[in-house]
């Protein structure tokens, strides 16, 4: 069924003239009643009872009237929103993040931000492991990731831009001999119990942590792999390890817990956010228009195939 039909048929219902609604649709008269006997006749019903003075809605009429209103109010929502898809107003983005990222404050500012620019984009957040956004961004599973980034990257798969090179902390028990020393150099950890983040989960963590020891003289002992910062920063607050953890961790008050500088050379890990190479969906492109220029580049010569995304616009 034509929707031109339709509009047709509902003018002439709403004027109950036919040369009112010729006007009001800017079109002839003859080929209008042409056009509603062609929808009449697609029916096989009457839609209009016509005499020489008057036009009347049959009961078929009055009651398709509403649906012909119904269809083309829809109608013209469908457009708006193939419309609005089309300039990234609608849609979806999935995020993929590690856990840490949540008690950094740049993940949270951007993701509100975003929400305030395009509030028609649904977020789909996915909390994972680096290496996993990586496969995932890959695939196409999510849009973005904020990844710490240090494993090697497949050729051509990911643009890495990375927003902040961030301190690392000495994770004690409050009652460890340590605790009163702040702030704390590796070397000093030499006899310690390590409670690491595990090394498959990619996030460069691992071997910061062990290169940090070697630079200090010493392999650490590892009492405890763990997979999320929280747990890590929990076991070494009840004295089952000390831990190395980002700064923004601090933000995480365990009872018991305290945190302490580490003043060694390279003791920092990075936050990056990461994207599909040649990605042309608009709500991820608007999502990286959001972001702030890259502040470091260098530590990316250790992660072949990813091509490192420089200067964007800083966030206000």
């Amino acid at each position: 069924m034509d929707l031109r039909h339709l509009r047709y048929f509902v003018a002439v219902a709403e004027e109950l003239h036919f040369g009112h609604a010729a006007d009001r649709l800017h079109i002839a008269q003859p080929p209008l009643s042409q056009q509603i006997q062609a929808l009449e006749q697609e029916l096989g019903v009457r839609l209009l009872e016509r005499t020489r003075r008057s036009v009347a809605l049959t009961e078929a009429g009055r009651l398709f009237l509403d649906e012909a209103r119904a269809t083309l109010v829809q109608a013209t929502r469908a457009a708006e929103t193939a419309r609005r898809a089309a300039r990234g107003e609608l849609g979806r983005l999935k995020i993929g993040f590690t856990p840490s990222c949540l008690f950094n404050g740049l993940m949270p500012t951007l993701l509100r931000r975003y929400r305030r620019a395009w509030p028609g984009i649904v977020l789909e957040m996915t909390e994972t492991s680096t290496a996993e956004q990586v496969e995932q961004l890959g695939d196409g599973r999510i849009d973005i990731g904020f990844v710490r980034p240090a494993a090697p990257i497949p050729p051509g798969m990911v643009v890495i831009r990375i927003l902040l090179r961030e301190p690392l902390v000495a994770v004690l028990d409050g009652d460890h001999p340590l605790a009163g020393v702040d702030p704390i150099r590796m070397v000093a950890l030499r006899d310690q119990p390590f409670v690491l983040h595990a090394r498959r989960l990619g996030t460069g963590l691992y071997d910061t942590v062990m290169r940090l020891c070697a630079n200090a003289g010493f392999t650490p002992r590892i009492a405890q792999e763990m997979h999320q910062m929280s747990t890590i920063v929990t076991l070494a607050a009840v004295g089952l390890g000390v831990a190395v953890a980002p700064r923004c961790m601090a933000a995480l008050q365990v009872e018991g817990v305290c945190y302490r500088e580490i003043l060694d050379d390279g003791a920092y890990l990075d936050l990056a956010v990461a994207w599909r190479d040649g990605t042309e969906a608009i709500p991820t492109r608007h999502f990286i228009e959001l972001l702030p220029p890259a502040v470091y580049t260098a530590s990316m010569a250790a992660m072949p195939g990813a091509r490192v995304s420089g200067a964007g616009p800083a966030i206000p």
